[in-house]
Formats: structure tokens, C-alpha cells, sequence
């Protein structure tokens, strides 16, 4: 079986720090420029896969295996090969009609930022140029460049960092390539190791209940699980903090002189925003995961972003939607969080779920005023949670057992769970059982 050890690293001196950060920056660039050559294939050649291959991707690494080594030099090129290939394979799957797994049309490869505004650092190690030693003081060492061999002591030629925390799959058979980046969030140098365990390694006593995740523009997931437990977490706060940051943005920009477009303080407040958002994303899909863990689930259906445009018009949907959600980024999050827990994810439609009734089946028959969906029939419940219980209904042929009564998350800038500041109550709330419809069990109301 296939998992992941995913952990943080800390360099022992300064000089191991700068060490690694030019080691990851080297491979942000050499991923850029590669990126960058098959992307002026692909479009000059209008969209040919094989066009995107006559890249002179040779040069580049011998431009950069005096930093990187030759070997993470070349896992660089193969890790964007692949890249591109996803791409492709999903742009395909996107234009098969009979194909629902991809809803939102592939885009290439993106790339890891630039020198000036401040590039993403983020590298790859090939599985035989490094090494994880476990135990009391467990570290990691790998390859380094001659052009950074002097400029450690770490033996062999080779950089030392010690591992922080223990592994989840401390017991593999064999390891695949190492991914390592710069968390700027936190200031924190993280890994992630895929490695492969016996199959004889269970998760869960019975890993076979499934989930199903609703996303919404106010409410970021809605879950319902076939055990009956049912998560919400309120992106509100988030978003006003989203769209405050881009006011200031438009404010700034406003005031620059003609001909200019942006400056250092637009481009750090354009960092910030997405920081944050990409650290609540991090933490909502790491908070989620473990509790599907904890429940058994092996199967978790994600409602396709089309859906949810397609319902919700308006601009200041959309711009949460497309802008500040960034649907695709958290789908590959929650996939890849996933993984470390051997916990498959499908991207599935969810058209109607929002509207049906759960009580009779209707979808014209009912109305959505904010967070409250109600029928005619007499069905008032939460609407996003309505959604995800009939979206798993509709994916799984498995018994849905009764809700009980659902837990409601905020975010206070570090978690979703429920460990709040010294000075503030706990964020992890259970839903008012005043407001749970009795027939169907779903909360109602604001959330």
C-alpha cells in the first residue's frame, strides 16, 4: 500500500539553513524554466501534447546540477513531466462527456513564483540520494550540489536536517522521492515522504465507511458520513479577511503613478492573502482528514465546482468561489492529505443536491434563503448540510446511519479544532439541537 510520512525538518546551523534555502530555490528555477519552455510549446503549437516534449530540458539540468546534484536536477524535469501529463490526461477526461471525474477545465502546470516578488521554495530528492534515520534523535540527510558542498560540514558531502515529530508508517518496505518546501506561514521547513507499507497494514479496524463533502461560498465544506457524523466549517471570517486585503489591494493600485501596475507592498499584501488562505486550507483538510480517519472512512466524494456556479451567480459568489476558495488547489490539498491516511477521493457531480428536498424528493418545490433550505412539504433543515447527506446518498449504496447532531467549526488564525486562544472559548461548537428538523435529522437555521 501506498502512504505518506509527511513531517518538518530544522536545519542545525545557519549555514545548513542557507544551505537548504538555495537548494530550494535552485529547484523552484529550474522547475520554472522547464515549465516555461513547454508552455510556449504548447501554446504556439496549439495544445499538441508531443510539441510540449521537444523542450531542450537537457541544458536546463546541466544549468543546475552544480546546486541541485545531478540526480535531483533530473527528479526536477521528471517531477514536471508528470505534471504536464496529469494535465493532459485530465484535459482529456474533461472533454470525454462520459467522463464526470474532472468538472472544471485543466489548466498546464503553474509555476513556483519568481526572483523579484519572491520565488515558492519547494524542491524534489530522488528516493536514492537521501535518507530518514527514526528514533531519539531521527534526521534526514541528502545530496547536495558540489557548488554547496563547502559550504557545510555534514559528512559524505551530504546536507543534515533534523526530523521534528514522529512518522505516521515509521515501518515501510521501500521509499519513493522526497518533497520538501518552505512553509511561510509558519516558518517551517516541511517534507513529505511516500513510502510503501504491507498490505497486512490496516488504517482502521473497518476502513469502509464513505463521506461526502459539499462546497459551499459561505460555508467552506459541509460533511456527512455513513457513520451519521456530520462537520461545518464557516469560512465567513475568512472570506471578509480575503476581501478586505484585495480592497487594500485595489486601494494601492489606484494610487500608483501611470504606467505602473504594482509595487512591493501590493505584491506583500498579495503574498499575505494567499498565505493565509492556503494555511486555513491546510488546516481545514488536515482537521477533516483525521477525523474521517478516526471514523473508518476510505472513500470521500468531493461535489464538482460547475455545480456550484451554475446555482450561485452573483459576483461576490463567484469571487469566493474562484478567487479565494480556489476549488482546484483544495480538491488536489484534500486528495494529497488523503493519501497519507490511504483514503481515496472522487470528484463527482452534485447537481441538485442543494435543492432537492430529503423529505420528498422535490427540487421545485423547495427555497434556499441563506443557510435555511424549507419545502413545501414541510422540510426546514440546514441546506448545506442537506446537500452533503444527499450527495452521499446518491454515491454510496451503503446505509446512512442517523445524523447526529453536527459540530460547526470556525477558524481563530491557527486551527479548526477547537483548541481556541488563551482568552476566547472553544470554536468547536455542536450545532443547537432546537434547530435539527426531527424527519431528517439536519440542522437548520445560521450557521
Amino acid at each position: 500500500m501506498k502512504r505518506t510520512n509527511t513531517f518538518a525538518v530544522r536545519p542545525l546551523t545557519d549555514d545548513d539553513e542557507q544551505v537548504l534555502r538555495d537548494l530550494l530555490d535552485a529547484s523552484a528555477a529550474l522547475w520554472n524554466e522547464i515549465n516555461y519552455q513547454r508552455l510556449m510549446r504548447y501554446n504556439n503549437e496549439d495544445g499538441f501534447e508531443d510539441d510540449v516534449w521537444d523542450a531542450n530540458t537537457g541544458r536546463l539540468e546541466g544549468k543546475y546540477k552544480g546546486v541541485l546534484g545531478a540526480s535531483t536536477a533530473q527528479t526536477v524535469r521528471r517531477a514536471n513531466s508528470e505534471a504536464w501529463r496529469g494535465f493532459f490526461e485530465n484535459k482529456k477526461a474533461y472533454h470525454d462527456e462520459s467522463n464526470t471525474s474532472v468538472t472544471e477545465h485543466p489548466e498546464p502546470p503553474g509555476f513556483r513564483g519568481n526572483e523579484e516578488d519572491g520565488r515558492v521554495l519547494k524542491g524534489v530528492v530522488r528516493k536514492d540520494a537521501y535518507t530518514v534515520e527514526w528514533g531519539d534523535r531521527s534526521r534526514l540527510e541528502m545530496v547536495v550540489g558540489k557548488e554547496l558542498r563547502d559550504r557545510h560540514n555534514s559528512p559524505k558531502s551530504r546536507l543534515r536536517l533534523e526530523i521534528v515529530g514522529d512518522p505516521n508508517w515509521p515501518d515501510y518496505e521501500d521509499q519513493s522521492r522526497l518533497e520538501l518546501w518552505y512553509d511561510e506561514t509558519d516558518g517551517t521547513f516541511r517534507a513529505s515522504q511516500p513510502v510503501t507499507v504491507s498490505d497486512d497494514t490496516r488504517d482502521t479496524p473497518l476502513a469502509d465507511e464513505t463521506a461526502a463533502l459539499d462546497i459551499g461560498a459561505n460555508n467552506l465544506v459541509a460533511c456527512t458520513t455513513t457513520t451519521g457524523e456530520q462537520y461545518l466549517y464557516d469560512g465567513r471570517k475568512l472570506f471578509r479577511r480575503f476581501r478586505d486585503t484585495t480592497r487594500e489591494i485595489a486601494r494601492l493600485q489606484s494610487k500608483l503613478r501611470e504606467g505602473r501596475y504594482s509595487s512591493e507592498r501590493i505584491r506583500r499584501l498579495y503574498r499575505k492573502r494567499t498565505r493565509r488562505r492556503d494555511h486555513a486550507q491546510e488546516a481545514l483538510c488536515r482537521d477533516l482528514l483525521e477525523r474521517l480517519f478516526d471514523e473508518g472512512v476510505d472513500t470521500v466524494y468531493i461535489g464538482g465546482l460547475t455545480d456550484v456556479l451554475d446555482t450561485h451567480w452573483s459576483v461576490e459568489t463567484n469571487a469566493k468561489t474562484h478567487n479565494f476558495w480556489a476549488f482546484k488547489q483544495f480538491t488536489e490539498r484534500v486528495a494529497c492529505t488523503a493519501e497519507e491516511y490511504g483514503i481515496s477521493v472522487e470528484v463527482r457531480s452534485e447537481a441538485w443536491t442543494s435543492q432537492e428536498c430529503p423529505q420528498c424528493g422535490s427540487t421545485d418545490r423547495t427555497t434556499r434563503h441563506q443557510d435555511t433550505l424549507t419545502c413545501q412539504c414541510g422540510f426546514e433543515g440546514h441546506a448545506d448540510l442537506t446537500a452533503s447527506e444527499t450527495f452521499l446518498k446518491r454515491q454510496t449504496a451503503k446505509a446512512v446511519r442517523p445524523m447526529a447532531r453536527p459540530v460547526r467549526f470556525e477558524w481563530d488564525d491557527h486551527n479548526w479544532s477547537g483548541i481556541p486562544h488563551p482568552h476566547e472559548s472553544p470554536k468547536e461548537q455542536r450545532i443547537d439541537p432546537s434547530t435539527v428538523y426531527r424527519g431528517g435529522n439536519v440542522a437548520s437555521g445560521d450557521s
